[in-house]
């Protein structure tokens, strides 16, 4: 009876696609921020997967956890926690890419398995999942090279102080400048990825700005900018938008009204599912390269309508990636 028992448990996990070898760990998310619709839309997009996963008996738990504020020392605290929860994994978007390094080196040293994602960890026994952050600023001031040939003045929104995504766009915003050097940034200020943090941010710089052509930026700022030069009376700019939903619409309105056309980029939220999907697959044996790329997405005027439509109100165009996604961005990297 006990062996008849088995192969029907074996049958049954061969037909719904159940991983033995990893159907008894447990993977947690250690996030640093959730204040901005970008990271909401992560956090979904974990939730989705990770509860599909669980439910399919690919893992035993999956769960998320967001410290109160962008700080390393509670995120590191955090980190320490999961280890003596015994999590096996511990998927990381990081408030800083050196500070965590510590807790980080607990969990390896402990048998965890740590895939850091978005915001990555320097720490040597942690993965890492990015788009070219730095290329994502550079291409920026490429593209507005493009459409104003003959330059200007540019002012920069930049993201979270200390977190490594801000730091790399920014030095590839700078690269531009330096690629194409009739624009000169003229002005910068932290939005923090928050249309409300950004609106505010513009608004107080503004009266000391000369005359501005174009704005880089870091995604979840662009809205709020061009709000803020609409309360100053000052013409709107040609501002690289980050794929959020209500600058898109906003996008949408202001090309209808006057022809008004952008890009737009961003990772997406999505790459939180792909570190879930790569932790499990290295809890499961795989040999999977400690540095791993995604492309950022990119909406143009040709997109625009398509991507807006797809984009639920208050959120972010997104990917949400599978198994055999993560597979094939594993075998890509090795």
């Amino acid at each position: 009876m006990k062996s008849l028992l088995l192969s029907a448990a074996a049958l049954s996990m061969a037909a719904t696609g159940v991983y033995a070898d990893t159907s008894d760990k447990r993977i947690a998310l250690s996030n640093n921020y959730a204040g901005n619709s970008w990271r909401q839309a992560m956090l979904q997009s974990f939730d989705d997967v990770a509860k599909a996963a669980v439910a399919d008996g690919v893992v035993a738990a999956a769960d998320a956890f967001t410290t109160s504020e962008n700080q390393a020392t509670e995120q590191a605290a955090q980190i320490q926690n999961m280890i003596l929860q015994g999590y096996d994994a511990i998927v990381v978007n990081a408030a800083s890419p050196t500070a965590l390094n510590g807790a980080i080196k607990e969990a390896c040293d402990a048998g965890v398995v740590v895939v850091s994602f978005d915001g990555i960890v320097t720490e040597p026994c942690a993965w890492r999942i990015a788009v070219d952050f730095e290329e994502m600023g550079r291409l920026q001031v490429e593209y507005l090279a493009s459409r104003i040939p003959d330059g200007g003045n540019l002012l920069e929104l930049r993201g979270l102080a200390g977190v490594f995504v801000d730091d790399e766009i920014s030095a590839g915003i700078h690269k531009g400048v330096e690629q194409f050097p009739q624009f000169e940034i003229v002005g910068s200020v932290h939005g923090d990825w928050a249309q409300d943090v950004a609106q505010k941010a513009v608004a107080g710089i503004l009266p000391s700005l000369p005359d501005i052509v174009g704005v880089a930026t870091q995604g979840g700022d662009g809205y709020g900018t061009a709000q803020a030069f609409a309360a100053a009376g000052r013409e709107t700019p040609l501002i690289v938008l980050g794929n959020r939903q209500d600058e898109m619409a906003w996008w949408a309105e202001q090309h209808e009204a006057t022809g008004y056309e952008t890009l737009s980029l961003s990772i997406a939220p999505g790459v939180a599912s792909l570190a879930f999907w790569v932790a499990q697959q290295i809890l499961d044996g795989a040999e999977v390269s400690k540095d791993l790329s995604v492309p950022f997405l990119q909406v143009t005027q040709d997109t625009l309508a398509e991507t807006l439509a797809a984009t639920p109100e208050g959120s972010v165009a997104n990917t949400t990636y599978t198994l055999e996604d993560a597979k094939a961005v594993i075998d890509g990297a090795m």
